[in-house]
């Protein structure tokens, strides 16, 4: 997406503006720190307490309750967004509206609809908007990427990509769990970093069919509860959405991918999150960044040691590195759209029980 640039002055520096100061608010502030042309000059935050010991910490200047106190400075250029899920596209279109570039956490929205405008708003007031869809900045996927690219699988026809947990509910009665707030559970949460993963490695993002199934059996019953999040809890502990998804999509080229997410589930391995592709050549999984083919002395298993980084491996980082001309967006918009539709799909067929067509 084209990036509107002063003629008279090339910016060098810019401001961020930064919405929520929760856990992963947090993370986008350290992150958009680590790079010397980012200044973190305001934080909105609506507990005091929590925007408080933020802004000391991380040398935060200006610290606001109301949000829109950030987009009506016009000195500042980025907004960061890292709210609960069902706020994300209406605070994401504001501050597109008030002309800012905007660094949108996972997931775009809660429906395709919304996330649709998101990316129209983008294009029409020329602004960098970028989901941080962060599994595809790691240095083992950009390389297997690029072993993708070269051939080395030959023709990719199915993957499996996951992050199921055994127990890491994000604090049962947090916004995590609330359906109003969240808009879904594992599969919005974690599901969506296994999904995106994958379909960037494939190189291909449009589903023509999605078939789902969604559970929640063991969070409705106070079980798998973990620690993340800062967020406040519900003394009901109210749990409404998934614990547990499955998926079998196919992508309009014919090719296959099967989806799991769990926060909770009976298994073996306290966290897994991996993908893996089947090529007529070679397979690969990660991580650790493996290689599976036969061999004139029979069938091997090869560990690739990762390639040098095509962008920087923080998302926050590459966003600045966009804004300076450096880089080139590493998340384009329509691919977070196509992936919002196949979420909406998952679901509706949880739902209904049939399998749900994306045009």
């Amino acid at each position: 997406m084209p990036v509107r640039k002063n003629r008279k002055q090339a910016k060098d520096t810019f401001n961020i503006g930064v919405i929520g100061a929760g856990a992963i608010g947090i993370l986008h502030i350290q992150s958009f720190q680590k790079h010397p042309a980012a200044r973190v000059v305001a934080l909105a935050e609506v507990s005091p307490e929590r925007g408080r010991e933020a802004a000391d910490t991380y040398g935060i200047p200006a610290l606001v309750s109301d949000y829109r106190e950030l987009l009506a400075r016009d000195d500042i250029d980025v907004i960061s967004i890292a709210l609960p899920n069902y706020l994300h596209a209406t605070v994401a279109l504001e501050a597109l509206r008030a002309g800012k570039h905007v660094m949108l956490d996972k997931p775009m929205a809660t429906n395709a609809r919304d996330a649709a405008r998101l990316v129209a708003e983008a294009r029409k007031r020329r602004r960098l908007f970028m989901v941080g869809q962060n599994m595809r900045f790691g240095q083992e996927v950009q390389t297997a990427r690029l072993l993708v690219e070269k051939g080395v699988l030959g023709d990719v026809y199915h993957a499996k990509t996951a992050w199921t947990r055994r127990s890491g509910i994000p604090r049962i009665g947090s916004w995590f769990t609330q359906q109003k707030f969240a808009g879904g559970g594992c599969t919005y949460d974690i599901g969506v970093h296994a999904l995106d993963r994958c379909l960037y490695l494939l190189g291909e993002f449009d589903a023509a069919a999605v078939s789902g199934q969604t559970y929640s059996k063991l969070g409705s019953l106070g079980l798998g509860e973990g620690s993340w999040g800062k967020g406040e809890i519900d003394p009901d502990r109210p749990f409404d959405v998934d614990d547990l998804a499955v998926a079998l999509i196919k992508l309009k080229s014919g090719r296959t991918v099967l989806l799991e997410a769990s926060w909770a589930a009976h298994q073996e391995e306290h966290d897994y999150n991996g993908t893996q592709l089947f090529g007529t050549k070679a397979g690969l999984a990660l991580p650790p960044l493996r290689l599976f083919h036969p061999t004139k002395r029979g069938y091997a298993t090869e560990t690739v040691k990762p390639l040098p980084p095509r962008v920087d491996t923080d998302r926050m980082v590459h966003f600045i590195d966009c804004l300076l001309g450096k880089a080139e967006p590493f998340v384009k918009p329509e691919e977070s759209l196509a992936i919002q539709k196949i979420l909406d799909a998952i679901y509706q067929s949880a739902k209904t029980g049939r399998e749900v067509r994306i045009r």
